[in-house]
């Protein structure tokens, strides 16, 4: 998240029907598929990961986690938890939607039973959650935005998924903007378990994404 930003832990109340981070979906996803941040690779370097999406700010070093693992492959992308463009910064762009889907689509190729996808950010709450939903919203054009966040939401009970690669992945894919509007949904849960992330994501210039929880339509 920007500027040191993270979602505290929720209330004691939603705690208890919290999933565990890093949980691996299979409900949902057409092949095993997990989400994580930075501190908890380690965790995964025995679970016969066969993809790995890496997302990294520019400056940061490869994680030295990944000299665990085994044979997997990996794309590695570099940009920073914005959803602006921002002087001296690095913003998601269509290129990196891009390479995401086409990662997707390598990883669609592979039998299910040997595929199994480690997404991971920083903080495995925003810029992974975002790349999660879009090679999830490619693999399953039959399921909707909102089965897809709620999927992701299920395993990652902290995620707040970077609006600004999901409103340029749901373009390339076609998808009208249903991929947006589900996130707004998101946002509006996390911030009625944690309205203290108003502020922090205003701060980090993240104000349409709050501004977009104030409007969405909550499923049901």
């Amino acid at each position: 998240m920007p500027g040191g930003a993270s979602l505290d832990p929720a209330p004691p109340a939603a705690q208890a029907a919290a999933p565990n981070p890093g949980e691996t979906m299979q409900s949902i996803a057409p092949f095993a598929i997990s989400v994580c941040g930075i501190e908890e690779l380690t965790g995964h370097c025995e679970t016969g990961v066969s993809h790995v999406l890496s997302i990294l700010d520019p400056d940061h070093p490869e994680p030295e986690a990944f000299g665990s693992f085994g044979e997997h492959a990996r794309l590695e992308l570099r940009f920073h938890d914005i959803i602006e463009e921002t002087p001296g910064h690095i913003a998601p762009s269509a290129d990196h939607a891009a390479a995401i889907l086409g990662f997707g689509r390598n990883l669609l190729a592979e039998p299910a039973a040997a595929a199994r996808l480690l997404v991971h950010c920083h903080a495995g709450i925003s810029r992974s959650t975002a790349g999660m939903a879009l090679i999830l919203a490619q693999a399953r054009p039959d399921a909707t935005a909102e089965q897809i966040l709620q999927g992701i939401l299920g395993i990652r009970d902290k995620a707040w998924p970077n609006l600004r690669l999901l409103e340029l992945g749901d373009a390339m894919l076609g998808r009208g903007g249903t991929l947006p509007a589900a996130a707004a949904a998101l946002y509006c849960h996390q911030l009625r378990i944690r309205p203290h992330l108003t502020e922090i994501m205003r701060k980090a210039g993240r104000g349409r994404e709050v501004d977009a929880a104030a409007t969405a339509v909550l499923p049901g």
